[in-house]
């Protein structure tokens, strides 16, 4: 544990999750395969696209519409009707192969479950502190088996934009009922985690579980509080 700012007394918890619990980024390209698989069989107009198409699509929508960015799930949404309807499907067909589509997306997107060593931390953590999950993602708390450990998840959507926007962290803070500074938040990103939360008044924990740990390697604007070398070091901070 690296410290970098006095920390205060750690009253409750607040977890990014996609990169901080787990390496999204090979479960994203997974899902993101599939959907292109499952698109060619069930959908055979779309065969003739490969996966730069899909991403142009939703290149154009952020251009077009950049508050997209807070609702990943909408994004997806919009990128498959786009999608689709430049293939030739319109009407009712469209509506439901979107729908489909979406869904089957949203199944691959969180078929995978949180390593045991996280979920028992998880646990301990929980036994002694009130914890919220707050994410700019949209994954499956219940299907990657982690729902239990928190008291509520915030996902951003277009009415509770994507950190660093002060929002969750102030949705989260009158849940927990914890003054801000007395909340811990542990998250991988310098921008939407430690400089979100510093200026939404919280204590902040730098932890990455997607690439090595170098602060030098980072954009970071401000310092958290502490970076953590590894996450069960969150225990001492809860036990003092």
């Amino acid at each position: 544990m690296i410290i970098y700012r006095p920390l205060q007394p750690v009253k409750a918890l607040s977890f990014d999750l996609d990169d901080t619990l787990y390496n999204n980024h090979n479960i994203m390209l997974r899902a993101e395969r599939a959907l292109l698989d499952f698109l060619h069989l069930e959908y055979p107009d779309t065969a003739r696209h490969d996966i730069e198409f899909w991403r142009q699509i939703k290149a154009q929508l952020l251009r077009q519409r950049p508050e997209l960015q807070s609702d990943m799930g909408e994004l997806r949404r919009q990128q498959l009707h786009h999608g689709l309807q430049t293939c030739g499907y319109d009407g009712e067909t469209l509506a439901t192969a979107t729908q489909v589509a979406f869904d089957y997306f949203y199944d691959q997107r969180s078929d995978f479950k949180v390593t045991e060593s996280i979920c028992s931390l998880l646990r301990q953590l929980a036994d002694r502190v009130p914890m919220v999950a707050i994410t700019n993602g949209n994954v499956n708390l219940e299907k990657i088996g982690i729902a239990g450990y928190f008291s509520a998840c915030y996902h951003a959507n277009l009415k509770q934009p994507m950190k660093p926007d002060s929002r969750m962290f102030e949705l989260a803070q009158a849940h927990l009922g914890i003054p801000a500074g007395q909340i811990l938040h542990i998250g991988d990103g310098f921008k939407n985690d430690i400089a979100g939360a510093l200026n939404a008044g919280y204590q902040a924990a730098w932890y990455a579980a997607n690439r090595p740990m170098n602060i030098s390697d980072e954009p970071a604007s401000v310092l958290p509080h502490i970076q953590l070398q590894q996450l069960d070091e969150l225990l001492k901070l809860v036990n003092s």
